[in-house]
């Protein structure tokens, strides 16, 4: 398993509010996490900061001895305590309230990507001619396209595609989303911020996910985000899975 990740503030921020964390075991088991603050500068850069700084250290108190199976519920004890962790620090200053932010996670092993998530920084699974993606944006948007209101390709430019429904921090509790799928040696997953999703196109993510070098990617796609005129924070972190060694 390897990792590599690069987020930029972007030429239309005063800061960044993305973060990101990512952790290889000694068993090869991988975690990574991209968060996307929102609430004002300094309280969506806190949100951020705060969500992953929890996240963190939910995976590393349950992953030692977690039975396989016991995945989804890691994840959803990871996603509720970075919830709690985002709204108690919101209650302390008055100008933070309402702050929050959004969460992707995943994590690797044996054989497996287990994916949770709030918001609509996402997670994508690449292979040779194949990109899928594992969320669905918890978006206004993405409700409208579900309910058939407005189609796929009027969701690219609608005027409120960023209003996000979910997200870590707004209220004591949250639900986040799960799901799974099995990967493969070669496989590239990437987690992503919307500074990214929302500004390079599926195909062209594809083509460097799969052309692009594992370690210069995510500085690629960054570069390919505030090219297209990107007005947000750009993130990327990829996992690249391997062989695991006997």
């Amino acid at each position: 398993m390897k990792l590599a990740g690069k987020t930029d503030k972007g030429g239309y921020r005063s800061e960044n509010q993305d973060n990101y964390r990512a952790a290889r075991l000694p068993d090869d088991t991988v975690w990574a996490v991209v968060c996307d603050g929102m609430g004002g500068a300094a309280a969506g850069q806190l949100a951020s900061q705060v969500a992953t700084d929890a996240l963190e250290d939910c995976f590393a108190e349950g992953l030692p001895g977690l039975e396989e199976g016991g995945e989804q519920a890691l994840l959803a004890r990871c996603i509720a305590q970075a919830n709690r962790a985002v709204y108690a620090e919101s209650l302390k200053d008055p100008s933070h309230r309402g702050m929050g932010t959004t969460a992707v996670c995943v994590l690797v092993r044996r054989g497996m990507v287990h994916v949770a998530h709030v918001g609509d920084s996402r997670a994508y699974l690449c292979r040779p001619g194949e990109l899928v993606q594992l969320t669905v944006d918890h978006t206004m948007v993405q409700q409208m396209v579900a309910s058939g209101q407005i189609t796929r390709q009027q969701a690219a430019c609608h005027p409120h595609k960023n209003l996000i429904t979910k997200a870590l921090g707004v209220e004591p509790e949250v639900e986040g989303d799960y799901t799974s799928a099995p990967v493969k040696q070669g496989d590239v997953l990437l987690l992503c911020s919307d500074g990214l999703s929302g500004a390079v196109p599926a195909e062209q993510l594809q083509d460097i996910l799969e052309h692009t070098p594992f370690f210069i990617t995510p500085r690629k796609l960054v570069e390919r985000a505030l090219a297209a005129g990107s007005q947000d924070n750009v993130t990327a972190v990829l996992v690249g899975v391997e062989p695991t060694e006997d």
